[in-house]
């Protein structure tokens, strides 16, 4: 059993919550004594739906176990792995393996997600409909990190999600506007002589995926949004009654393409990082519900793939270990929202969009996944070190607000910046 005293919810109420069996058992101010969390902020466990375990496959990187332990250290209960392994998650054998895994690990749930076509070779589409009837029972597919950029193709995979109420994360980038793209396009690529990626790259598929959805009445969502003239395509849409949802990642609120004159590979990442005007607007594409949730696009790359001149270095960045630190940055202590508005954002809308029924709530009765939140404390990065691998884009920085405990299903998993397998 376990007692946290003294929380602050996302209400602002202050209360006690009783664990019990891997539940929430009472919600109110209980006599027991247990763990003191005064001026801590508890909050549903944290939920991402954009995350790269790198296994099978490219364990040099990531494991599922090493992904799960930088999850539990971030706060999250649960977490959506992307399908760019090898073998590619196309099936049910590779789906039902990642399922596996995490189940093994024990720290947060793994949920897979499936690849929209066969090698994420975008000419056929993988079997869906196999990959949905699992063990794993996926219901969000993507390609993510190469676009479905075939018209016929994206329409057959919504028709195919429709069938069973599941979604279609898209990775929104025209290749044919991105051919040796390294970085946004604009007057810092063209001082560094680095092939410029055009914002309309991005907003294009958007809004031609925008349109598929609407003809076909199906799900889609946008992966780790970028640009103002996206947020200003999805807005558009979400107007027009289209059943479209978006993301933005941390370092996409936070960092600016001026990083990248420092030619350091930590950040060259996919899609690039923008403008400080880009950031702006994702940020007020967050605080009107035009953008939904956060994800991290947490993407491990061993030294081999970093550490290396630009041009040869591979793409992304890590993001589970302080993904709320920086969100805490950005949207309470810059006074642009409050704790409901977090809440939905890292924990709520991403549960609902995974179809995550155990997750994203806190009240009686149902199972205990929550995230208590210290925002007064000061934290380095470098402490912030569960991957396997190194390529983050925030050493040397410090936040203020971290993750004090994570609690799944029932059981601490970190507590107090210690991570807790539960083996």
């Amino acid at each position: 059993m376990i007692i946290l005293k003294n929380l602050t919810l996302s209400d602002g109420s202050v209360q006690d919550i009783r664990i019990d069996a891997g539940q929430i058992v009472e919600i109110g101010r209980i006599a027991d004594s247990g763990t003191d969390c005064t001026d801590l902020i508890c909050l549903a466990g944290f939920v991402d739906p954009h995350t790269h375990l790198r296994e099978p496959g490219f364990e040099a990187s990531e494991t599922v176990l090493s992904g799960s332990r930088a999850a539990a250290a971030g706060g999250y209960t649960a977490i959506c792995a992307m399908a760019n392994t090898e073998p590619v998650a196309d099936n049910s054998l590779v789906i039902e393996r990642v399922y596996d895994l995490g189940m093994e690990a024990g720290l947060c749930f793994v949920q897979p997600i499936g690849a929209v076509t066969k090698g994420l070779k975008g000419l056929e589409l993988a079997n869906i409909q196999d990959m949905s009837s699992s063990r794993a029972k996926v219901a969000m597919f993507s390609d993510d990190g190469m676009c479905v950029h075939d018209e016929n193709l994206m329409r057959q995979a919504l028709l195919e999600v429709k069938k069973f109420g599941g979604v279609v994360a898209q990775h929104a980038q025209d290749p044919s506007l991105t051919v040796g793209a390294q970085m946004n396009q604009g007057a810092v690529a063209t001082e560094l002589g680095l092939t410029g990626w055009p914002a309309i790259a991005e907003e294009q598929i958007i809004a031609r995926d925008a349109q598929l959805a609407q003809e076909t009445g199906a799900r889609l969502h946008i992966c780790h949004l970028t640009t103002g003239g996206g947020v200003e395509v999805v807005r558009w849409a979400k107007a027009k009654g289209i059943q479209i949802t978006a993301e933005v990642t941390p370092h996409h609120l936070l960092l600016t393409e001026d990083l990248v004159r420092s030619y350091d590979p930590v950040y060259k990442v996919n899609p690039p990082l923008r403008t400080a005007d880009d950031n702006k607007a994702l940020l007020a594409g967050l605080m009107d519900g035009t953008i939904d949730m956060l994800g991290t696009d947490h993407a491990p790359h061993s030294g081999e793939k970093k550490d290396c001149e630009w041009e040869n270095a591979a793409f992304g960045m890590l993001g589970l270990e302080s993904a709320a630190s920086i969100l805490h940055q950005v949207l309470i202590q810059s006074g642009a929202g409050d704790w409901k508005l977090f809440e939905e954002i890292i924990s709520k809308r991403p549960a609902k969009l995974a179809g995550l029924d155990n997750h994203g709530l806190i009240k009686v009765g149902v199972q205990a996944n929550i995230t208590v939140f210290n925002p007064h404390e000061r934290i380095g990065v470098a402490e912030m070190n569960q991957s396997k691998s190194s390529n983050n884009p925030y050493l040397g920085l410090e936040f203020i607000g971290r993750v004090q405990h994570t609690i799944y299903q029932g059981q601490f998993t970190m507590i107090d910046q210690s991570v807790r397998d539960q083996k």
